[in-house]
């Protein structure tokens, strides 16, 4: 389908049937919790209240979710796009969870689940490791726990959180991802520990989407001005279902202001720009540009990077329809790069047996 490359697939979501479904990987206490407290479902915090998941039609399953099990992964996209490695980061609502422990035992399961579930099920595909962000000790001990599985290559946290991802607590994380060959990777979502937008709470779920772009800019700037990219040069950072296009104003001003203040962050000795050039990619679903090719090449010639992009279908979310997963206007010269070569250089274990 891609001119015979067998491309990697940095972003698929596989759906949690329901509490049920980690009870297995709970210790008894947990269990019993989830049973006593009627604990059934995590991932009806949708905005507005029970609102659909964005899945497409055709990837629906028959109760209108997203798939459940590896079969349809299978059908649907791997086998359908002659995918070669597929990374699955799961998106449910254990971040969520306002008591540390259970937060904590729901995420430890979710891992697990992901593992037994999925990972074992087809030897194609790979994982993040959910990390339990509101403590980063035992962020790190959830990384030193399953790092040995080589199948995860992966951390991951969302982009709105408690707060900016830049600060000095969670440096021990970035050196446990450094330690293991691990990419840090931020997903779009919010744990609603604070509103969506830095006016308050919104209203409806266009609102919320659209502010996730503002959410991974100021943690960008966080990550960039706390000193993380430049104190963990070999860190390599992920934005995914970030947008993209948003990037090069956002760095020019990043920029231009950092020229006049520096002197307050002395430990940013080069420019922002070419440490995100150097150790930031984003996933280009969705690609928030128009469907022209000359506006699409004007994004990449003020990117100044072949290097930064990495393919995602963002399965089962509604980005495309058909077979059109790659985004209109991107050029065909770029493919070998996007889908194979730039996710290969990105995460250091895929390159572990992968075809």
């Amino acid at each position: 389908m891609f001119n015979g490359l067998s491309p990697i697939d940095c972003d698929l979501h596989p759906m949690v049937p329901g509490m049920a479904a980690l009870a297995p990987y709970l210790d008894e206490f947990w269990r019993d919790q989830v049973r006593e407290r009627g604990i059934t479902q995590l991932d009806s915090q949708s905005w507005p209240i029970l609102a659909p998941k964005t899945i497409r039609p055709d990837w629906r399953n028959a109760k209108g979710r997203g798939a459940e099990s590896v079969d349809l992964l299978q059908s649907q996209v791997l086998d359908r796009f002659g995918t070669g490695a597929g990374i699955l980061n799961p998106l449910y609502g254990v971040q969520l969870v306002l008591n540390q422990d259970m937060a904590l035992a729901f995420t430890r399961a979710l891992n697990d689940w992901v593992r037994a579930e999925w990972l074992d099920r087809d030897d194609r595909l790979r994982a993040s490791i959910v990390l339990p962000m509101h403590d980063p000790a035992e962020a790190v001990a959830e990384i030193e726990r399953l790092a040995g599985d080589r199948r995860f290559v992966q951390v991951l946290a969302l982009v709105m959180g408690e707060v900016p991802l830049g600060r000095r607590q969670f440096w021990p994380v970035y050196e446990a991802c450094i330690r293991h060959g691990l990419a840090f990777g931020i997903h779009a979502g919010s744990a609603y520990r604070h509103p969506q937008t830095s006016v308050g709470w919104t209203s409806w779920y266009l609102e919320e989407y659209a502010a996730n772009q503002q959410a991974f800019q100021s943690q960008l700037a966080s990550l960039i001005t706390e000193g993380v990219l430049s104190k963990f040069p070999a860190l390599k950072v992920v934005l995914l279902e970030s947008g993209v296009t948003w990037l090069p104003a956002f760095l020019w001003r990043l920029q231009k202001t950092w020229k006049g203040v520096r002197f307050e962050v002395p430990w940013v000795d080069r420019p922002p720009v070419e440490l995100v050039r150097d150790q930031v990619r984003l996933t280009v679903q969705p690609l928030d540009a128009p469907e022209d090719a000359g506006v699409v090449q004007r994004f990449l010639d003020h990117l100044r990077s072949e290097d930064m992009l990495l393919w995602a279908s963002d399965w089962p979310h509604w980005q495309f329809d058909g077979d059109a997963a790659v985004p209109p206007g991107i050029p065909a010269t770029l493919l070998p790069k996007l889908m194979r070569d730039n996710p290969l250089a990105t995460y250091a274990r895929l390159r572990e047996g992968i075809a």
